[in-house]
Order: C-alpha cells, then sequence, then structure tokens
C-alpha cells in the first residue's frame, strides 16, 4: 500500500477513487453482512455491526452508504481537503417566497419537508454526497471517488429525476416547481472547522459559485447544463437549446434540458 505525503493527498486519492485502502481490496469484506459502506465494505447489517459501529463504521448523514470512518480516518480532529474534479447539481424552489405567502406556516414547512425528504432520496441512491439544505435549495455533490468516473452523466440523471420525483414532465402543474443546474469543475471538497471543531462538509471555489448562479437562471422545470458538463457526460446537444449566460463575470453557454411533457416547457 503505498504511503501518502499529506493528508490533502490521501484526500484527493480517496474523492478520485484510487485510495488503495478501500474498494476491493478491503479486507472487512468478508465479516458479515450487508448492506455496507461503499468505500470500505466495513458491514452496516449484523452481526458485524454491532462491533464496527463501535469503532466509528457508522453510515454516515452526508450519505449513508458511505461509513463516517472514510471522513474521520482521512481527517481526524484537524479537518481535510483537497482540490478535485466534480459535478454539482444545485436545485432551487421556484417562487418560495409567493409559495409562503399563499399557504400557512404550517403548509409550507411540510412542503418543503417533502422536498427535503426527495431530494435526499434522489441524491443518495445516486450516490451524490449531500452537501446542503438551504432555504428553498438543494445541492449534492457527485465526486468519481463515489458516484463514479461518470460523475457527470450521473448528476443529469438525478437532476432530471429530481424533476420527475417532484411532478415536472407528467403533464400536469409540479407539487412544487423547481430549477436545476449541473457543472462539472475543479472545487475544494472536505471539511471545514470552525473553533478547531469539524462543523460541516461542502465544496468551495469558483466553480462551485458558478453553478449556484447558474440554478439562479433555470426556469421552473429547466436543467441548465454547462458545455463541460455536457463533453463529459457525452450529453448529445442535438435539439437542445443553447443560452448564452453572464454569470458574475463569466460569460458563458448553457445547454437547456426539459423533460418530455411538461407544461413549463
Amino acid at each position: 500500500m503505498p504511503r501518502y505525503e499529506s493528508r490533502e493527498e490521501e484526500w484527493r486519492a480517496f474523492l478520485r477513487g484510487d485510495h488503495q485502502r478501500f474498494g476491493k481490496r478491503s479486507p472487512w469484506r468478508f465479516i458479515p453482512s450487508a448492506p455496507r459502506c461503499a468505500q470500505c465494505s466495513a458491514p452496516f447489517g449484523a452481526p458485524g455491526r454491532w462491533v464496527f459501529r463501535r469503532l466509528g463504521f457508522v453510515p454516515w448523514e452526508k450519505n449513508p452508504r458511505i461509513c463516517r470512518f472514510c471522513l474521520n480516518k482521512l481527517g481526524k480532529d484537524e479537518g481535510v481537503g483537497a482540490e478535485v474534479e466534480l459535478s454539482m447539481l444545485f436545485a432551487d424552489v421556484r417562487g418560495s417566497s409567493g409559495l409562503a405567502r399563499d399557504m400557512s406556516a404550517s403548509e409550507f414547512r411540510r412542503l418543503m419537508g417533502r422536498f427535503y425528504e426527495v431530494a435526499t432520496d434522489v441524491l443518495v441512491e445516486s450516490d451524490a454526497l449531500l452537501d446542503k439544505f438551504v432555504g428553498d435549495q438543494a445541492i449534492g455533490l457527485f465526486v468519481p471517488g463515489i458516484a463514479g468516473p461518470r460523475h457527470a452523466r450521473r448528476a443529469i440523471d438525478a437532476a432530471e429525476r429530481l424533476l420527475r420525483e417532484t411532478g415536472h414532465g407528467s403533464g400536469l402543474e409540479p407539487w412544487v416547481p423547481l430549477g436545476a443546474a449541473v457543472n462539472t469543475g475543479t472545487a475544494y471538497v472536505g471539511t471545514v472547522l470552525n473553533r478547531g471543531e469539524i462543523t460541516d462538509f461542502t465544496a468551495l471555489g469558483d466553480a462551485v459559485n458558478v453553478t449556484a448562479h447558474l440554478c439562479s437562471q433555470a426556469g421552473v422545470g429547466e436543467i441548465l447544463v454547462t458545455e463541460a458538463t455536457a463533453r463529459s457526460a457525452d450529453l448529445s446537444l442535438e435539439g437542445l437549446e443553447e443560452r448564452h449566460l453572464s454569470l458574475k463575470g463569466h460569460q458563458m453557454s448553457a445547454r437547456v434540458l426539459r423533460l418530455a411533457g411538461d407544461r413549463t416547457g
């Protein structure tokens, strides 16, 4: 097993999917039973879980298909992060202020709770890391070490599924109106420290900001996909609208994906 010169280098190997400790080489794959951590093969099922959970091998809240050991062992108390290419999915509830005005606070809370639950299921099942839910927005990170080398395609598929799960493409009004964006680029991915304690796991950098601003330009039922993502995903551009945008100093083009049958298209 190779020795890594720094925690950053080791974390980068983990995010890229070429860390030698994980995957098919893990000896923990022989300990019963499934389900298992998708990275280190630690058992989440009995009887192995009764021992492994005491050592920190419990499902990670950012993606319960991965154990917290995979984060804590690499980052320990100091936190860790590295720059890596990934794909990012941002999805916003459109007109959330108007929705909040037109219903009671309790009704709006239930609506947003339903959206968060659906978004969590879609992102986790697509092997994304849950970055955060902020107000009316859901963010998923698709890193190659978890989502695989076709992370851009996985992110697009997840965006399309999220729109379908919220009623877009059905020919009827969606139960919550969403706009989304998918971008592929290089960003810092890792933990953030506050007063010496790990307080969050996130992605930071210009590529993240571009994705956020791109999402703000998506209409209801639209998924804006950058040229970088389209190339990485081998996305056929035939018949797709090309939209030219100016995003915080970036002149760029995006392709517009819509689901067949969507009344907002």
